[in-house]
């Protein structure tokens, strides 16, 4: 059901296709997805070539992260910490309970709705049932909890630290105080908001001192993907 979606869905977005940068975040998200216990699941990870933040996975392990996000992130972590958070959707079948919320509906177009503002047009509104869609995008606060704590799991046992999980959010927390829109959809798609900043820094907590300050936080080819991010021609959505 994951790939035949996925092709679907792939003919909707408008995706990053820059070689190098593809190669980067499969190369990270492997990174992170090969530690869990479906390592067995044929991982992809695309970059949706949109200035809207956000991010959204299909069941069967593929993974949606939109450039707007991206050009916000300072190091590794960051991305990676959205990258575990995604994965623990597939992992724990989240994903799965969003696809019957669907019932039936193109999810091409409706992730299109999800992660880019094509829909924002009242031509595209007047052909797509909007408010199916915020149904099917919205995790509940139980699912968020539970891929927040996966996070933290997840980018830790692929070595890397999981405070990007904290700093991301609160950037994001900021912006959205600062009345940015491009913010919005990320804050409708993931619930919860500034207390999940709190449970997850308690997680962070109970992992020893000394297993934090071996864990990698940023390197020279996170920072090379990201400027070669920032110098592609600017996303039309």
């Amino acid at each position: 059901m994951g790939q035949q979606e996925a092709a679907n869905i792939n003919r909707q977005l408008p995706l990053v296709t820059d070689p190098e940068a593809n190669r980067y975040i499969n190369l990270l998200g492997d990174q992170i997805a090969s530690r869990t216990s479906r390592a067995d699941l044929d991982w992809r990870f695309y970059i949706v070539d949109s200035r809207e933040v956000n991010a959204f996975a299909v069941p069967g392990g593929f993974i949606y992260v939109n450039r707007g996000l991206i050009e916000r992130t300072e190091n590794m972590t960051e991305l990676a910490g959205v990258l575990g958070h995604e994965i623990g959707h597939v992992v724990r079948r989240h994903t799965v309970r969003q696809m019957e919320k669907a019932q039936g509906a193109n999810i091409g177009v409706t992730l299109a709705c999800v992660l880019t503002n094509v829909c924002n047009s009242q031509i595209a509104q007047a052909g797509i049932n909007i408010a199916g869609t915020a149904v099917f995008a919205r995790f509940s606060r139980g699912d968020e909890t539970e891929a927040d704590v996966d996070a933290v799991s997840n980018t830790t046992r692929a070595g890397i630290s999981p405070r990007g999980v904290v700093t991301m959010f609160e950037k994001l927390i900021a912006e959205r105080k600062q009345g940015r829109s491009a913010v919005a959809g990320f804050f409708a798609t993931h619930p919860g908001e500034e207390e999940r900043i709190v449970a997850v820094q308690a997680n962070i907590n109970r992992i020893p001192a000394a297993t934090l300050r071996g864990l990698t936080t940023n390197t020279t080819n996170y920072n090379n993907f990201r400027s070669r991010i920032r110098s592609l021609p600017a996303p039309r959505q």
